[in-house]
Formats: C-alpha cells, structure tokens, sequence
C-alpha cells in the first residue's frame, strides 16, 4: 500500500517542502525566506496540500532535514515534523542535509561540502549507497581536504566555491539544487520501508557544530 510523505527542509534561506508517494516524487517547492520560515511554512504545506486535494491527515510520514545549518532554522523544520507527525499518529524521519546532498553524486565516493559561515564548511563524505564513509565534521577547508581519502571521489556542493579546490585535486563537482526536500523525502522513504521511522519525541537535530550560546559559555 502506498505511503504519502511530506518532507521539509528550513535549514538555510532556500529551503523546500515535498509531497512524495513512497518515493515518487508528486511536487516540490522551492522556498525563499531570509527572515525565517516560522511564519511561512505552515500556510505553504496548506497550500501544497490543497493543490493535490489532500489533508493533512492523508500523510502516513514525516521527514524533515536534520542540519547541519541554521540553528534556528533546523529547529523550525524538526519542531514542525514532530508537531505534525505527533497530531497525526505518525512516524517521522530525520535526514542529514550532508546526505541528501550526497544524493544527487553519480560517483563512489561524495565529498559533500556546504558553508558553515566563520572561515569554515560543514563536510563528510558518503558512498554511492548514502553511507558515511567519513565523519560530519566542521573544519576549515584546507584541513578537510586534506583529509579526504583516495579513490573515485567527486564533490558535492549546493553553493560553496569548491571548484578552485576541486581543480586542483583533478576531482569533479556536481552542483545540486538549493530545494532538497525531495531528496529528503526519497532518502526517509527508503528508511521507512525498512522500519525506521522514529516516534517524534525520539528525533533531534544534527547541529555538527556547537550554537554560538554553548561556545560562549564554555568561554
């Protein structure tokens, strides 16, 4: 029996939702709000819905992106998640943006690389089956990469400059879109096929790096 998921991401001034059957993509929509997307995100998951002549309480998932990203802005996807899910009865899924954006890679390996702001990108790499070959880190660049390892590597970035470095280790790069919800919602799929799903109050956000509040106060 087909399951209807919806899958969120506000983790970055682009994000997006998308309404999925299994793993079949029905739309996507590609959001823009600088200021947040607490005031937004509801009315747009209404609307989307409402195109597809759908309720909310037709979806059987949920999956929201994980981070790494805007503190506030992972807190808002995962709180509206586990909100829904939890009115609905329904499972929810936590997707790492690193992964879903190593989903879009065609090689062995995937160097994923966003910007993590402070002189410093948010890292890792997966393999062409999504496994974490190496850590979700927050390093400076050089750093990173020199710790990559060898092998038919590319890299995968939505908006980092990586092609410099990328040119100079003779490596390809694949630019993926700003909208990653859909990608998202095919990686939750998968997992909710093989029993995965979570109950809410289980899902926590995948900051990588510590908020600016924690390092203040360890200071």
């Amino acid at each position: 029996m087909s399951v209807f998921l919806l899958a969120i991401d506000t983790t970055a001034d682009f994000g997006s939702i998308a309404l999925l059957e299994d793993q079949r993509v029905i739309e996507e929509v590609p959001l823009h709000s600088p200021d947040g997307f607490a005031h937004v995100l509801f009315q747009e998951i209404i609307t989307l819905l409402d195109r597809h002549g759908m309720r909310l309480d037709a979806i059987g998932g949920f999956a929201s992106a994980a981070g790494p990203g805007s503190f506030t802005g992972v807190r808002v996807g995962l709180t509206a998640a586990k909100g829904l899910a939890e009115a609905a009865g329904c499972k929810v899924v936590a997707v790492s943006n690193l992964q879903a954006l190593a989903w879009y890679g065609t090689r062995a390996l995937r160097a994923v690389v966003v910007d993590a702001r402070r002189g410093e990108i948010f890292g890792a790499v997966y393999d062409a089956g999504l496994n974490l070959i190496q850590q979700e880190v927050v390093a400076r660049l050089p750093d990173w990469l020199a710790s990559l390892p060898e092998g038919d590597l590319e890299f995968i970035t939505n908006g980092y400059p990586i092609e410099p470095a990328a040119a100079v280790l003779s490596r390809s790069v694949t630019i993926a879109p700003r909208a990653i919800a859909s990608a998202i919602g095919r990686i939750a799929a998968a997992r909710f096929q093989a029993g995965l799903g979570q109950d809410p109050a289980e899902i926590d956000a995948n900051y990588v790096r510590r908020s600016d509040a924690e390092l203040m106060w360890k200071e």
